[in-house]
């Protein structure tokens, strides 16, 4: 990278963390200021929320209702209002009746209801698409910021029936398997018998997540012989029950079902464990979302997203089932695959649950890091006793020399340093390992931007 554009990127950061800090981008409205908005009618909700099952089916009614409690309201009772459709409910001091609308039809119904002004917010499990951006901008754009809100991490996990011997799957088998080509499963050495494939409808962002991650990259499409639900929990239990079944679930539907463990490229088989998936290194790992428009109106819904990023919203993201972003110093066990100095480092500290992510080919933090500086650096300053070094380790992915991929995961190194900031008095060491450690595969542009990582060590 030359000197004016790394000098750029570097200002540029400067500029955002100082935002960041100054609390530009997410709230939490007072009670007050909530109770100024007008109140419509009784068949008008304050809050029409649209989009995913992974989302509304249980984690956007429980931090409806968290906001509602956290606003004072009493009776609050959250009601079923149709198939996969919540209302939530409650009454302000002076009986007011405020009322949220839940509809989760899936990821791609979100969007529409934004366009369509039938919904002021989106609930997805996946990002949005480029055509869906084009179709809302007239409003802005949805990947900015203050757009775009990151409120917890799943991870897509594969399931068999606990009767299956399976224990793991690369996505290359993975795929061959939902596309119909691998019919039986003495085919990967198990027990003879017939595949029965199950998957999510057209409109899940779980199936877009397991799309876009499993089939796409192997130039497969799903199977006509696949079974199709709206419902992750219906999913997991018709494959829990038979024996020869598998499919594909978020994270909290895994239910009596046995998940296996995934393996994507060079990346060594992962189980869907709590920290592989707060660091994203899970290859089906995935984040969930809310979407604001641009310019936005309705408070109710911007003050559901920084509930959403406040630590009581991330406690009940860990209630729900799905993963919170909050910040845990883990211990991980150190293997003769690992370069020599990742070795050592695994063998006398710890690493931190998060990882800074990037915008693609580049050294700029993604929408979720901006916060992620945020929880790292209370962690750090909650911590600073504790530990007496902090580590920041660069990853990416090959380029054309190894010096170039060693370059570029330096320079992430940095920048994470840089945005950190006085976040305590902790001396930090900057190391860039390159291509080194891939956890997903490098054909496909999602796994080169999961290998395009800053791990963060402490000890």
């Amino acid at each position: 990278m030359q000197p004016t554009k790394l000098n750029h990127t570097l200002d540029s950061w400067t500029r955002a963390v100082s935002l960041l800090m100054l609390g530009g981008i997410c709230y939490v409205l007072s009670g007050s200021a909530l109770a100024q908005q007008p109140l419509p009618t009784e068949d008008q909700p304050q809050l029409r929320i649209q989009g995913s099952n992974t989302v509304g089916a249980k984690l956007g009614p429980a931090l409806v209702k968290g906001l509602l409690q956290q606003q004072g309201l009493q009776d609050i009772s959250l009601q079923p209002a149709g198939e996969n459709e919540t209302k939530a409910s409650g009454f302000t001091a002076d009986g007011r009746k405020v009322t949220v609308a839940l509809a989760a039809h899936g990821s791609s119904t979100g969007f529409a209801a934004l366009q369509d002004g039938s919904a002021a917010l989106a609930a997805a499990s996946r990002p949005i698409k480029s055509a869906e951006q084009q179709s809302l901008q007239a409003y802005g754009d949805m990947r900015s910021r203050s757009s775009e809100q990151v409120i917890a991490i799943d991870g897509v996990a594969v399931i068999v029936s606990p009767d299956n011997p399976l224990q793991s799957l690369d996505t290359r088998q993975l795929a061959a398997l939902f596309a119909g080509e691998i019919t039986d499963w003495s085919q990967l050495g198990s027990k003879p018998g017939a595949v029965n494939i199950y998957a999510r409808d057209d409109n899940s962002g779980t199936y877009d997540t397991f799309k876009e991650l499993v089939l796409a990259p192997q130039g497969k499409t799903l199977g006509a012989s696949a079974m199709r639900f709206e419902s992750n929990d219906q999913l997991s239990d018709r494959v829990s029950a038979d024996p020869y079944g598998i499919g594909f679930v978020g994270l909290p539907s895994i239910r009596s079902s046995k998940a296996l463990a995934i393996a994507d490229g060079e990346s060594v088989a992962m189980f869907p464990s709590r920290e592989l998936i707060a660091t994203e290194d899970y290859p089906l790992s995935r984040r969930l979302f809310f979407y604001l428009k641009p310019g936005e109106e309705n408070q109710w819904a911007h003050a559901l997203v920084g509930f959403a990023q406040s630590p009581a919203g991330q406690a009940i993201v860990a209630q729900s089932g799905f993963i919170a972003q909050d910040v845990q110093a883990v211990k991980v066990q150190s293997s003769n695959d690992m370069p020599d100095s990742y070795r050592a480092l695994a063998g006398q500290a710890k690493r931190l649950t998060v990882n800074f992510r990037f915008k693609e080919g580049s050294a700029t933090l993604d929408n979720k890091a901006h916060y992620d500086i945020d929880r790292v650096s209370a962690y750090l300053l909650a911590n600073q006793t504790v530990y007496s070094k902090v580590v920041l380790v660069g990853f990416g992915d090959p380029k054309s020399s190894p010096d170039r991929a060693q370059l570029l995961s330096r320079l992430r190194s940095t920048v994470v340093s840089l945005a950190l900031g006085e976040s305590s008095r902790l001396p930090r060491e900057i190391i860039g390992l390159g291509d080194e450690l891939p956890v997903a595969a490098n054909s496909a542009d999602e796994g080169r931007k999961k290998n395009q990582r800053v791990e963060v060590w402490v000890y």
